[in-house]
């Protein structure tokens, strides 16, 4: 099966929010309420086998968020929507991104691993791909001295840089250290056969590349063109209408996927109705 399948296998220790479909453009939207902290959905379970790298989270990873179903279940249905596409197989490759820094893409990415590794039959790697400003090791309590600048830059075995983050079924590929030419690393056929490897050989695993902001990083738009799907993450109040519509064209529309609206903010009505509605009755029976 190869290195890069042991290396897997061993990393292995294992508005009301809503996911709608956009009618016109076919894109399903995300929509996340503002909370006090961005954390990860799903707290890691100990168990016999698995390892304890878990404990060594970030905190904003590793906070119960039983407080917030509907935050868990908004991104339960953008799993179902990626594991289970209205039309045509799943998107294998998705690229996480957005328009501007600071509006939560490595978070999305990181809680996107984490609840698509909660499922029955997905596996799903990480890797950290914004190579100027890597944060994706930290989140999970790993070393960033050791990624995937090694195996672009230095030719390591990316077998030998794949670790595991504590969460049975999702492994990590970190950034490594930033390099001094970013943009020619990402954007190089290596890179390009690196997602194509990945998307081959195992077809059970889901591949997050967390990349740089779009209009902070060339190298995104490079990126797009090789992966199946986009997911963009727009922070409400951030970025602008014209702003994201420009970045979708550089991206491709066709290979938008979804688009998470983080942090945002419900109005009076919204809040009303998240206490005395549907997500009330939700919390108290399933949460």
């Amino acid at each position: 099966m190869g290195k890069v399948f042991k290396a897997l296998t061993k990393s292995m220790p294992v508005s009301d929010p809503v996911v709608e479909q956009d009618k016109e453009n076919g894109i399903v939207s995300a929509m996340v309420e503002e909370v006090q902290q961005e954390v990860c959905l799903v707290k890691p379970q100990e168990s016999a086998g698995q390892s304890s790298t878990s404990r060594d989270w970030d905190e904003r990873l590793a906070v119960l968020t039983g407080k917030h179903p509907e935050i868990l279940e908004s991104f339960r249905r953008l799993r179902t929507k990626i594991v289970h596409p209205v039309k045509g197989s799943p998107a294998k490759t998705i690229l996480i991104t957005s328009a501007l820094p600071e509006e939560g893409k490595s978070f999305v990415c990181a809680n996107l691993g984490c609840i698509i590794a909660q499922g029955v039959d997905q596996h799903a790697l990480v890797v950290g791909c914004d190579l100027r400003r890597p944060v994706m090791a930290r989140l999970f309590g790993r070393d960033n001295d050791r990624g995937l600048v090694h195996y672009l830059r230095d030719g390591t075995d990316v077998a030998d840089l794949i670790v595991p983050t504590g969460l049975k079924r999702l492994s990590l590929l970190p950034a490594g250290p930033p390099p001094a030419n970013p943009a020619e690393l990402l954007s190089s056929e290596k890179m390009t056969a690196l997602i194509d490897e990945l998307a081959d050989r195992y077809s059970d695993r889901f591949i997050l590349l967390d990349t740089p902001p779009g209009q902070a990083a060339s190298e995104t738009a490079v990126l797009a063109q090789h992966v199946d799907g986009v997911i963009l993450v727009v922070r409400w109040g951030r970025a602008g209408r014209e702003m994201i519509q420009q970045f979708v064209q550089t991206l491709g529309k066709e290979k938008i996927i979804g688009v998470v609206f983080n942090a945002f903010e419900m109005t009076i009505i919204d809040s009303k109705m998240k206490q005395e509605g549907y997500y009330k009755y939700y919390s108290e029976q399933y949460g």
